[in-house]
């Protein structure tokens, strides 16, 4: 019995940490690190902000005069004008050109606003991306911290199943002096492949939380690597945390989402302004210059030199756009701006509930689980002197074994209870330091 749960073991370790670098070990900020750097969500996210950039480039470059350059050139055969204004069946080849240029001088600030709409949506997108890394940093923690807890739960059962494999032994002994029925040995027998369960239960999700981490790594697990175990804070009695309307008031400058809904908003204010901006004139200014050479195959043609000296013609000018009627687009365009600037406005303040929500879910969860802590760290007490006081109890005949599983599984349980409040406690916590401006750190 001892050999085969050995050999299940060591089986499903293998499983877990197979590829795993055992020299190699990760800390919670290397994991970090590496997954800023990898995430496909974060890389995504960046390439979106250089989007923005570009926009925000070219909001800038439209307040200059464009210029454009025409260059033609034709061949015609057949009846055409002449050089003495009389048609005659001439050949010829000709070539023209131009430059233009133009540049908006006033259009109802428009370029402007433009300008600034596209700074707001750069920066929103900048903090998009923030946002999307303090998730990434969330979620790898609490991966971090399920891998600790079933490290811990491991430990746990296995040392309640080295404890049932010795009463095996001892209870064994007695059965061959005849102080104890065979029925003890087979009920401590059942109990033991009970307990070999819960190792592979435990196990198997150690291996499953291994998994989860390096999915959010983007790291096959052929890959693979263990983590460090660091040195977890003291949880007391007389720990205090502050209370969530402070560390909403406190988070609610600082974090990603808001700042990033707070810089659309900006953007909103300005697109509606543009849209006003379509209602009024645009006043813009221009110039072009034009040439043109013509080569008369069967007649004299001037030189190349007195042709464009002659064709030359260039001209500046100023125009002016009233938009009087255009099928109520422009009205539309205003109408449709100042809902997307409301919409805006609730999406600032939704973002605001939804962080003043997580706070009180992440403030209520921690204290839940100290308390849970504390009450648990009693039954653990209480659990060890009930389970030593009935082993001694069981190693004389006074009780049998159905009594003393019983409670070795109360102290199980209790262990694991006293395990799951302690790391939610410690990650409900750093969630409501992570909100109130600190780094998440183990």
């Amino acid at each position: 019995m001892k050999r085969m749960y050995s050999l299940v073991a060591a089986a499903l370790m293998l499983v877990v940490f197979t590829g795993a670098r055992a020299q190699e070990k990760w800390s919670l900020q290397k994991c970090i690190d590496y997954a800023l750097q990898n995430n496909i969500q974060i890389k995504q996210q960046t390439l979106n902000s250089e989007y923005y950039n570009n926009q925000l480039g070219q909001a800038k470059y439209n307040r200059l005069p464009n210029l454009n350059a025409n260059l033609q050139n034709s061949t015609s055969f057949g009846r055409s004008l002449g050089p003495e204004n009389t048609y005659l069946d001439i050949n010829s080849n000709s070539t023209s050109g131009s430059i233009s240029s133009n540049v908006t001088v006033w259009n109802g600030f428009t370029l402007s606003n433009s300008i600034k709409m596209a700074e707001m949506d750069l920066r929103a997108s900048l903090e998009d991306t923030k946002k999307a890394k303090d998730d990434i940093m969330l979620n790898i923690a609490a991966s971090y911290l399920e891998i600790l807890f079933a490290e811990e739960l491991v430990t746990v059962s296995e040392e309640v199943l080295k404890i049932t494999q010795l009463q095996i032994d001892r209870t064994g002994k007695l059965v061959d002096a005849g102080s104890l029925a065979k029925g003890s040995l087979l009920e401590i027998e059942a109990q033991f492949a009970r307990e070999e369960l819960n190792v592979v239960n435990a196990q198997n999700r150690l291996q499953l939380a291994y998994l989860a981490l390096y999915q959010f790594l983007e790291l096959p697990s052929t890959e693979s690597f263990l983590i460090e175990k660091p040195l977890l804070p003291e949880i007391g009695a007389n720990m205090t945390m502050l209370n969530t309307m402070d560390i909403f008031k406190s988070s609610v400058g600082i974090r990603p989402a808001v700042k990033s809904a707070e810089f659309k908003l900006e953007s909103a204010r300005k697109q509606l302004l543009i849209a006003k901006g379509n209602l009024m004139p645009t006043l813009s200014f221009g110039g072009n210059y034009n040439n043109f050479y013509q080569n008369l195959f069967d007649y004299p043609t001037a030189p190349l030199k007195d042709q464009f000296k002659g064709n030359q013609r260039y001209g500046f000018g100023a125009s002016l756009n009233i938009p009087i009627f255009n099928r109520y687009q422009a009205k539309t365009g205003v109408n449709n701006a100042q809902i997307q600037l409301e919409n805006t406005e609730l999406q600032l303040q939704n973002t605001k509930n939804l962080l003043r929500k997580d706070i009180e879910q992440a403030y209520t969860n921690a204290l839940a689980a100290f308390k849970r802590y504390v009450a648990n760290q009693k039954a653990v007490v209480s659990s060890k002197e009930a389970f030593r006081y009935t082993e001694e109890k069981f190693n004389v005949g006074m009780i049998n074994s159905v009594e003393y599983n019983q409670t070795k599984n109360n102290l199980t349980k209790a262990q694991s209870d006293l395990l799951q409040a302690k790391y939610e406690y410690i990650f409900r916590t750093k969630i409501l330091d992570f909100y109130n401006g600190q780094p998440i750190e183990l």
